[in-house]
């Protein structure tokens, strides 16, 4: 009767230990933006997580910076950003920070709301000053705020035509460039 209990335990003691390392791994994944202490600009920052869930059980993890968008030529720095992060982990992760801005936003193309999307669905654009889009991915983080600033919100189907038109225009024919909408 003891062993079945000792299996009880060690396996819900087992599951416990590996929702928590899960946890941490989550919530330290991810690009973020960070203000550089040595020259208050933005910088592109990830942390690594291997390293936060390894020293994370039972205790805060122990944070240290994976790659950096000043790196390789300020790779020895004291990596005082991190800071930052321990006091906002969720606040700098740039896809926080995207979503915050697409917020009640419509996409400046077709009208519908941007807003109401999910991490794993598709997920809308930037239309940049230059009116090229831009998916998330292709935006350096230390330079996210100041092309959300001047950018507007572009749904998927939007920003999907308006590529199609850019990079095939010889293939498709009474689509606007600007638009990706029908040339009447």
């Amino acid at each position: 009767m003891a062993v079945p209990l000792v299996i009880s335990v060690a396996l819900v003691l087992g599951i416990l230990a590996g929702y928590r390392l899960l946890s941490v791994w989550v919530r330290y994944r991810g690009r973020r933006v960070v203000t550089c202490p040595e020259n208050e600009r933005p910088a592109g920052v990830t942390l690594d997580a291997g390293y936060a869930v390894a020293t994370g059980l039972g205790k805060p993890p122990a944070l240290r910076l994976d790659s950096c968008s000043r790196w390789p030529e300020k790779a020895g720095c004291g990596q005082q950003c991190l800071k930052q992060i321990e006091a906002s982990p969720e606040g700098c992760l740039v896809r926080n920070i995207l979503m915050n801005w697409y917020g009640g936003k419509d996409c400046v193309a077709c009208g519908l709301p941007v807003d109401k999307f999910s991490p794993a669905s598709a997920k809308p654009a930037v239309l940049c000053a230059d009116g090229i889009s831009v998916e998330w991915s292709e935006i350096p983080a230390e330079e996210l705020q100041e092309t959300l600033s001047a950018g507007k919100p572009l749904c998927f189907a939007c920003h999907t035509a308006r590529k199609m038109v850019r990079e095939h225009s010889g293939l498709i024919s009474g689509l606007s460039e600007a638009t990706g909408r029908p040339v009447q």
